[in-house]
């Protein structure tokens, strides 16, 4: 069950921003890491399957070499190691470390931010993105141009190009 809705989160077009207050690795990095922002102060975790007699589970065969790179998947998996937050922000398994009595208010912003933003072209470059590491160049290129082309079709583009105009803010609404 736990892998199904790790699946649906990375297939979903919405974005949305993460606050963990605690940071572990094996189950629960497959399922925040799929998260488009993550957030973390002071804690550690790590990829302890082999501690347990496991082998890596819960698709972080698949994520963990897309975050980190395939050796440093393998260094973390095979040997164990626990790694603190700021570890894992440099190595790329989470992406900002903030301070605790700062968090609530940096994920309100970056909801926010997300919020204000165009939701359809937002979903399509998330699912650009995603789909980039399985495609050719010349497949990016035209998965691009398809995207914006349906963009180019949307209110959110019409308004964005009038508030260009009248030196205002856009007001996307997802159509």
């Amino acid at each position: 069950a736990f892998a199904a809705v790790g699946q649906l989160v990375e297939d979903e077009d919405s974005v949305g921003a993460a606050a963990l207050h605690g940071f572990n690795m094996g189950k629960r990095v497959v399922g925040t890491a799929i998260v488009d922002e993550k957030k973390e102060d002071g804690v550690v975790g790590g990829e302890i399957f082999a501690r347990r007699g496991l082998s890596i589970d819960f698709g972080g065969s698949w994520l963990l070499p897309r975050l980190v790179g395939l050796h440093k998947a393998k260094e973390l998996a095979l040997l164990a190691e626990v790694i603190d937050a700021r570890e894992a922000e440099r190595i790329g398994v989470i992406n900002r470390v903030v301070a605790h009595d700062e968090l609530d208010a940096y994920v309100d912003d970056v909801a926010a931010r997300l919020a204000a933003g165009p939701p359809i072209a937002l979903g399509m470059t998330k699912r650009l993105l995603n789909q980039a590491k399985d495609v050719s160049l010349a497949e990016a290129l035209e998965n691009e141009a398809m995207a914006q082309a349906v963009n180019g079709g949307t209110d959110d583009m019409r308004d964005a190009v009038q508030a260009f105009r009248e030196k205002r803010a856009p007001t996307f609404n997802g159509r």
